[in-house]
């Protein structure tokens, strides 16, 4: 096992305009599943496709969270 990992099915529920310019655009998730208080994120709207080409996210775009650790950073269950 190199790395444990899981998926989890989220929502782009909101884009937020940076308070300044020079501050980058964030776009808000919602993890579905997550506990009430805690299942929103924010991260940076900036993504690269495969071929390099920067994108953004749009409200409503349904996409997934990953999460991964080393397999240091884990134990069995």
């Amino acid at each position: 096992m190199k790395k444990a990992k899981k998926e989890l099915p989220a929502i782009v529920t909101k884009i937020v305009k940076p308070p300044a310019p020079t501050e980058p655009e964030k776009a808000e998730i919602a993890i579905k599943g997550g506990e009430e208080l805690y299942r929103e994120i924010r991260v940076e709207n900036k993504l690269t496709t495969d071929g390099g080409t920067e994108v953004r996210l749009k409200p409503g775009a349904e996409v997934e969270v990953q999460i991964q650790a080393d397999e240091k950073s884990v134990e069995k269950k």
